[in-house]
């Protein structure tokens, strides 16, 4: 037995110890799949944090407690007599080999985009394949809704783009956005907040930023997640030079902010540079 297959093994048998009903842990044997999903869409998160932090051994940590996840939901599958942890390794492995056949099949594709359409009409003949009668699944069957809502956006566009139901451009889609900019405006006009109307309006407005990325080639949950950490680096600047100060936070006007914010990104625009030159 190779190294990963022992290690896969003793994995797999620590965790049947875990929920064993007499001598496991009771944290563990009383968890199901439903208590057990939020822990893993967290590890999933932790994953992407190590990732941006490019510190390995961290990376390597965070792969393994989602990797546990894994085999947390096959044995709760496995007590229940639907499937164990070899039909999941092997489920994907064969839709893998399905899924590329440039590499298995024999077929030659070439370029991003030839192989970003070989893979998309692949998922689409399985999901018809499991989906009843032809002609009845929907383009938009399978799209998670436990996604984060950025992410779902995107797919479903993408999704329904790939019937033609789309923008022709990206200056399309600007058009669109700032046509919802204008309805979230008119449905809050009077000072009306927090209404329905506005809540709808707002949400078309973010999918429709959503998809102008999406015909930028642009990934909004990761532009969103590189402007998030921007501006916590900016506000513990600001809030490191209020220190430096004496001032008080709650105690400061719009235009200290307006300052402090405009230092902020003077002194990250000097750490780039240093890292730059180094």
């Amino acid at each position: 037995m190779s190294e990963p297959e022992s290690a896969i093994t003793a994995l797999i048998a620590l965790m049947a110890r875990l929920r064993d009903p007499q001598s496991g842990c009771p944290w563990d044997q009383k968890q199901t799949f439903a208590t057990v999903a939020p822990f893993t869409i967290e590890e999933a998160y932790e994953v992407a944090d190590a990732i941006e932090s490019g510190d390995p051994r961290k990376l390597r940590d965070e792969l393994g407690d989602l990797l546990f996840q894994v085999v947390f939901h096959a044995r709760m599958a496995e007590e229940r007599g639907w499937f164990d942890f070899a039909q999941v390794a092997s489920a994907i492995h064969e839709k893998l080999v399905r899924r590329h056949p440039h590499v298995f099949g024999g077929q030659t594709l070439s370029g991003e985009a030839e192989l970003s359409n070989a893979w998309e009409e692949q998922k689409a003949r399985e999901r018809a394949a499991g989906g009843g009668a032809a002609g009845s699944v929907s383009a938009l069957a399978d799209v998670p809704r436990g996604l984060p809502a950025l992410v779902r956006a995107a797919k479903l566009g993408k999704r329904a783009g790939r019937v033609g139901f789309d923008w022709e451009s990206a200056a399309q889609v600007r058009e669109k956005v700032l046509e919802e900019l204008g309805e979230v405006d008119a449905a809050s006009a009077g000072g009306a907040t927090n209404s329905p109307a506005v809540v709808e309006e707002i949400g078309d407005l973010l999918f429709a930023v959503t998809n102008w990325s999406r015909h930028l080639k642009i990934d909004a949950e990761e532009a969103l997640r590189a402007a998030n950490s921007k501006f916590e680096r900016r506000f513990r600047d600001m809030e490191s030079l209020a220190r430096e100060r004496g001032l008080s936070l709650e105690t400061l006007s719009p235009q200290q902010w307006e300052n402090l914010w405009q230092e902020s990104k003077a002194l990250e625009r000097q750490k780039s540079q240093l890292t730059h030159n180094t």
